[in-house]
């Protein structure tokens, strides 16, 4: 599986009013108030006191930035973010309700996560025998069995593992190998001499030795140390996310013979038998001198330091379960040190998503019932067609792309599966046991669930109607291998769509999100899929190269935005949601146009129909970060942070022409440097 979801993190209303080009096209004013502001935006949170050639973020949201506070639980917050805590709300309703009926599933798993006095009480005991397991191991083939048993209960491993489409035959389930391991955010945090992350790296360290002692072990600063070091030499073969982006060098075709000849050292035989996964006729490796080096790292670990990383993945990786103790250090180290958040979210929130992301369908069938109705869906259908049809107008006027291109670009659009909400058939559990006295227990055999679920697919045909983000999340995905976007009901809902709203802000919002994921199929790794999923060589060479002298204009631009001192975005990881930023932009301020069908827009509280396109483009990007959290974002995330996001309106013309910007302002960009791809 290969996607791009529209930001990082994965986590109700009325919705979209069926709507036509004609029916779209803004005549006078909002009949009734919207949810924000007096037409779907909220001027109050503007500083025009900035100009917008100056910075528009800050002239679309200055006061707001001004006078947001970033809650003590959160590491950032913004529009998504306040998105998030509306769907949370609704969905402890309905596990509060559910949990008042012993029986059932969804409603004792969030009554085991808010047992705190049945947490306490049972210590460390739920995951006592993994632990014991660990330590009987007496040759790093039984440990790696064992390790890999537990990885299937959602421990995590050293070899990351996964069933997803062949690439190359995306009719077909193949399993994934993929480099893994590392607790920090990324190599960097291990490699990189910066003052910052050497505090990282001695907090991290002071975390471990902490857990082994509330665990019982002795001798932790010395053992952690240890196990910090045998990390270091995983993330010394990690490749960077810059190359782990690349769908071409992660597509390898290993068979088993080449696991044991390509990466010795690594028990291969007893790691698949751990899995439970039956010998196969071929794996994808993704990135190959990684899993090389990873095999190496573990042949020259001993096994006593092996034996210890694997438990402190298991005290990790439960640590949310257990006692105040184990829960409060996890927080400390994850939460504090690596992002800056002050304070823990309260129980309940993280109860709710919890149960949302271990039995999310489940809960997701409740949501949708009460929260998305079946009018909403056909709405956002109706949009989502007249922004397709848009990107298929900007196909058609492109001066670059070679006329047999264009044809296969065409098919490929028109073959695009659309989903709006929710599953067409929903996820059966029956077979995952839940107990309201055993959180441990639920959260191991709702993973082992879902483990075994992705093994069942080798062999059988895809499962095109599956969903990667359940209805509660807030945030839309690209899957080119299954050539379909997807947009789950939750985030379908202000500041993305109000019905209320004016259609310029709406276009802004939601129609530039929906352009986003429809252009991911056309960014620089997504454009590498034909029409019928399948990585394959569908472009001219001159095609190839017309585009890169765009995204190469595009990583300068964005490699020059420095959010931190001494820390600039990285334009080569961040290069394919910027392309999918400014196609989506350009695609939903087309779609605006013609939903116009001529006529002129009108003025609403002295701004123009195209201000206030962009002015809900920016809106939707208002975001405030906790400079720890900024810095892992920087390092980690392929997202560009919310300001700089916002200034991809410096590549369109018609910023300019609304709002404008001249030449010797801060944001302007000559015609020449503008990048214009769709």
């Amino acid at each position: 599986m290969r996607f791009s979801a529209l930001v990082a993190f994965l986590s109700a209303g009325t919705m979209f009013t069926s709507a036509t080009y004609a029916q779209n096209a803004p005549t006078a004013a909002p009949a009734s108030k919207p949810e924000i502001g007096s037409f779907g935006f909220d001027t109050a949170g503007m500083d025009r006191s900035v100009a917008p050639g100056t910075s528009f973020y800050d002239y679309a949201s200055g006061t707001w930035d001004k006078t947001t506070e970033i809650p003590a639980d959160r590491a950032s917050y913004g529009m998504f973010h306040k998105l998030i805590d509306r769907s949370l709300e609704q969905t402890r309703t309905i596990l509060t309700e559910a949990a008042a009926k012993p029986g059932s599933k969804v409603g004792d798993f969030y009554a085991s996560y808010m047992d705190e006095a049945g947490i306490e009480a049972r210590g460390i005991a739920p995951v006592k025998p993994w632990i014991d397991a660990l330590k009987a191991a007496r040759t790093k083939d039984v440990l790696v069995r064992e390790a890999a048993r537990q990885q299937a209960l959602g421990m995590g491993g050293l070899i990351g593992t996964g069933v997803g489409q062949d690439l190359k035959a995306p009719d077909t389930y193949i399993v994934g190998i993929s480099q893994s391991g590392l607790s920090l955010p990324d190599r960097d945090y291990y490699l990189k001499d910066d003052p910052k992350f050497a505090t990282v790296r001695t907090a991290y360290q002071a975390y471990l030795a902490k857990l082994l002692k509330l665990a019982g072990e002795p001798d932790g600063e010395a053992r952690a140390a240890a196990v910090f070091g045998f990390e270091k030499s995983i993330a010394t073969a990690h490749w960077t996310r810059v190359e782990s982006r690349d769908a071409d060098k992660t597509y390898n075709k290993w068979t088993f013979a080449d696991l044991t000849a390509r990466a010795p050292g690594y028990p291969w035989a007893a790691w698949q038998q751990g899995l439970g996964l039956a010998p196969q006729p071929s794996y994808v490796v993704r990135q190959p001198s990684a899993v090389t080096g990873e095999a190496a790292a573990f042949a020259a670990a001993p096994l006593a330091v092996l034996k210890d990383y694997y438990l402190l993945r298991v005290l990790k990786g439960s640590a949310s379960y257990l006692p105040k103790a184990f829960d409060e250090a996890d927080f400390a180290f994850f939460g504090t040190v690596l992002a800056g958040t002050p304070q823990q979210q309260p129980r309940w929130k993280r109860a709710v998503a919890q149960v949302s992301g271990s039995l999310g369908e489940e809960v997701g069938q409740v949501y949708v019932a009460r929260y998305f109705p079946p009018e909403s869906k056909a709405a956002i259908d109706q949009l989502v067609r007249n922004v397709t049809a848009a990107m298929a107008d900007r196909l058609d006027r492109l001066e670059w792309m070679a006329p047999e291109t264009k044809v296969k670009a065409k098919a490929k659009l028109a073959a695009f599966t659309p989903k709006i909400g929710y599953p067409d058939t929903w996820r059966d559990y029956s077979s995952v046991t839940v107990a309201r006295d055993d959180l441990v227990g639920n959260v191991a055999r709702a993973n082992a669930f879902e483990f075994k679920r992705g093994l069942n697919k080798l062999g059988k045909p895809i499962d095109r109607g599956e969903w990667f983000m359940t209805p509660m999340t807030i945030n839309a995905y690209a899957n080119p291998p299954m050539n379909e976007i997807v947009f789950p009901a939750a985030i379908l809902q202000p500041p993305f769509f109000d019905p209320k709203a004016d259609p310029a802000v709406n276009y802004g919002g939601i129609g530039a999100v929906i352009g986003h994921e429809i252009s991911h199929h056309f960014d620089d790794q997504g454009r590498k899929f034909d029409p019928t999923g399948k990585l394959a060589d569908w472009w001219t060479p001159q095609d190839v190269e017309r585009f890169k002298t765009f995204t190469d204009k595009l990583v300068a631009q964005y490699s020059a935005f420095e959010p931190l001192p001494g820390q600039k975005v990285n334009g080569a990881l961040t290069l394919g949601e910027n392309i999918a930023d400014l196609a989506g932009l350009t695609v939903a301020y087309a779609a605006y146009q013609k939903s116009l069908n001529g006529r002129p827009a009108p003025v609403i509280n002295g701004l123009t129909g195209d201000q206030r396109f962009f002015l809900g483009w920016a809106q939707v990007w208002r975001t405030k970060t906790r400079e720890p959290a900024l810095r892992q974002q920087l390092v980690s995330d392929p997202h560009s942070p919310g300001p700089q996001r916002v200034a991809m309106v410096r590549n369109l013309d018609a910023w300019y022409a609304a709002f404008g910007a001249k030449p010797g302002d801060a944001a302007f960009l000559a015609p020449a440097d503008r990048v214009r791809i769709w």
